[in-house]
């Protein structure tokens, strides 16, 4: 056991003291103005656009001028689906500016960034931005940590319970069982009030000091992670109740049904426990011969026996009949609860977000219990097989039921993560570009390893004996101390032998079977397997999506490629004489902000067309911007120009081409095209 202690806690620290901040689960794909941008004149706002959607806060979004002084309202708003804006004062000078956002993605996770864009032209700044991402730094440490406690928590919990209903009953009276399931129950519930402390500094300023700031906690309560992280308090509230009647009401059942009663009573065979003979008297058989002078009454006292062993067998139905129906409450009150424990995490993470969220959460909620089954009750089965009494070893059907059970349980997680894989990675290039399919690729090597040796494990099962045979050496135990002796100093020392003794011989009991040795052996080894598992699990859920990073790349790129200047040319016909023609407008850089645009005019046989008037007009219709007129000047024979067209947002601009060839004669033709 000190082993797999020290094995956990190498993990834990080899994993969580490397790890980088949480990677964020929303990716910024768009600004306006865009990142490096020149405007010609001070916008009124600046928008984000996300993966995803994001919750914001006062003071999400600030933008700096070029000392460092804010300019932003500081009240964000949602101004369509992903995309957020914030308004900005009037007047800003020229120079550049920087924005800052740091928000919380839709799956609870941090994300933050900056970017910065020019008014007139680039200048000196005088920000400086922390180094320090959101949900990094020592509360983003302490987060993980907590994170990484809860899910050992809740699997030592429900699996640890699930083991002794469904495979072991005789274990709810079990010292070392009752600890391991309740030590789930306090590391639970310790790192659910840690975390709900931490929420508030981790998504925001990652200061220390914050942590107990009752503010940030009122602000926390009211998100759909502090409300998961509530409802997971309640539920461990019913779940200690349930503890407390498994460890309590149902393990003296347990004790009071035994086969051999302690006093009085028959045993197993129908004998009486006293050693007595069968008739309950000294001088008389079960048919009333051989009866002593003075016992007439002998065949009445057969006959009251008889009554009494058919009470017995009566009160043992009804107490049997009894701890079905408790056994069946607790079973049915104990899947409650895990399932809305397990439903604490998938209403707050990957599984709330993204496509198919109304099969990903039920799913999630199945996978996570079968790794609660799985692995919590492969750690009950190694506290049995090493710390239970020698008197009280696991037998050979409650070890092949969990056989049974482990195999269900790896059935269905192999289900459900197979969804979850194509559900959060989409595609093979992101399950080897990514960090999410990288880290995925480990864990499914990890699980192989894991089914491997518990393939081992079911070998040793089906090996097993009942009982292991009690053929250890017998060892001397050291003599008392004479009654009298005063000696308290060595009554201590012999006490302390004496228990030194009882351990070497339950440890030498339970190695005299060479079968249950492999089988503990290859439990611990199944165990520590299952460490590294739980601790790379871990750093996976707070890992963007490979499927969301995919698509904030694609995005960012269709953003930020342009190879030369949007080019388009529309026919056109004013209806008068001499009036067809084609008009081409180029628009360079064809990105948010500002654009130069050309248009130029011609006839069918492709020469410059002297036209009196050209006038154009941009709208985006998806957000009832517009029409934005822009009226070119004329630079020679058919071609006109306008510097600093100001695009203010991305998206499927339709663009308006009104040509004059007369006084009376005109026609505006329209083309849609993308724009940033």
């Amino acid at each position: 056991m000190r082993t797999l202690l020290l094995l956990f806690l190498a993990v834990t620290g080899a994993v969580l003291a490397g790890a980088a901040p949480a990677s964020a689960h929303a990716a910024l794909t768009g600004s306006n103005p865009q990142q490096g941008a020149v405007v010609t004149q001070a916008p009124d706002q600046v928008s984000l656009t996300f993966s995803e959607k994001v919750a914001m806060s006062d003071g999400a979004v600030r933008v700096l001028d070029p000392k460092g002084k804010r300019v932003d309202t500081g009240k964000p708003f949602e101004a369509d689906g992903t995309t957020y804006g914030v308004k900005l004062h009037s007047g800003l000078p020229d120079g550049t500016f920087t924005v800052t956002y740091q928000v919380v993605s839709a799956d609870s996770h941090p994300v933050s960034g900056a970017f910065t864009f020019s008014i007139g032209a680039p200048s000196q700044t005088s920000v400086a931005l922390s180094g320090t991402a959101a949900g990094g730094g020592v509360v983003g440490t302490l987060y993980d940590i907590g994170r990484y406690v809860s899910y050992a928590g809740f699997i030592l919990l429900v699996g640890g319970a699930a083991f002794v209903l469904a495979c072991w009953q005789r274990g709810a009276g079990i010292r070392a069982v009752q600890r391991l399931v309740v030590s789930g129950w306090l590391a639970l519930t310790g790192a659910t009030l840690a975390l709900l402390l931490l929420r508030g500094s981790y998504v925001g300023s990652g200061r220390i000091g914050d942590i107990f700031d009752l503010s940030l906690l009122a602000q926390v309560l009211q998100t759909k992670s502090g409300a998961a992280l509530v409802s997971r308090l309640l539920l461990l509230a019913a779940a200690a109740l349930f503890i407390a009647v498994l460890f309590g009401a149902y393990a003296r059942r347990d004790e009071d049904e035994e086969p051999v009663r302690e006093t009085g009573g028959e045993d197993a065979t129908g004998a009486p426990a006293d050693g007595g003979d069968p008739a309950g008297t000294s001088g008389a058989d079960r048919t009333g011969a051989g009866v002593r002078p003075g016992a007439e009454g002998a065949g009445t006292d057969d006959r009251a026996e008889d009554g009494d062993r058919a009470e017995d067998a009566e009160a043992r139905d009804l107490a049997a009949t009894d701890r079905r129906d408790l056994t069946f409450g607790l079973a049915i009150g104990g899947t409650v609860v895990a399932a809305g424990l397990a439903a604490s995490w998938a209403m707050a993470e990957h599984a709330s977000t993204g496509i198919q969220t109304g099969l990903a959460m039920p799913v999630d909620v199945l996978h996570l219990l079968a790794v609660a089954v799985w692995l919590g009750g492969l750690s009950t089965l190694l506290v049995a097989l090493f710390r239970a009494p020698a008197g009280e070893q696991i037998e050979a059907a409650a070890v092949r039921r969990f056989s049974r059970v482990a195999f269900g349980g790896v059935t269905v997680l192999a289900a459900t993560g197979i969804y979850q894989s194509w559900r959060q990675v989409g595609s093979w290039s992101a399950l080897t570009g990514t960090s999410y399919g990288q880290l995925l690729l480990v864990k499914v090597a990890l699980v192989a390893v894991l089914v491997g040796i518990a393939w081992i494990s079911r070998r040793w099962t089906a090996q097993l004996s009942e009982a292991p045979a009690d053929v250890a050496p017998p060892v001397e135990e050291p003599a008392t101390v004479a009654a009298g002796s005063g000696d308290a100093r060595r009554a201590a020392q012999l006490a302390r032998q004496r228990a030194a003794v009882a351990t070497t011989r339950q440890k030498r009991v339970r190695d005299a079977d060479p079968v249950r040795t492999g089988l503990r052996r290859s439990v611990l080894a199944e165990t520590g397997v299952a460490i590294v598992l739980l601790a790379v699990t871990t750093v996976l859920t707070s890992t963007e999506p490979g499927r969301t990073e995919e698509e904030a790349r694609g995005a960012t790129a269709a953003a930020s490629q342009r190879s030369g200047p949007l080019s388009l040319k529309i026919p056109f016909d004013t209806g008068g004489e001499d009036g067809k023609g084609t008009v081409e407008v180029t628009l360079d850089p064809a990105r948010v902000g500002s654009d130069e645009m050309h248009v130029f005019v011609v006839r069918p046989n492709g020469k410059a067309f002297d036209v009196p008037e050209v006038k154009v007009a941009f709208t985006l219709e998806a957000k009832k911007i517009g029409p934005l007129p822009v009226a070119p000047d004329r630079i020679a024979t058919g071609h006109w120009s306008a510097i600093g067209v100001q695009i203010p947002m991305a998206g499927d601009w339709k663009i308006a081409v009104t040509v004059r060839t007369s006084d009376i004669d005109q026609a505006t033709v329209t083309k849609n095209a993308k724009i940033g």
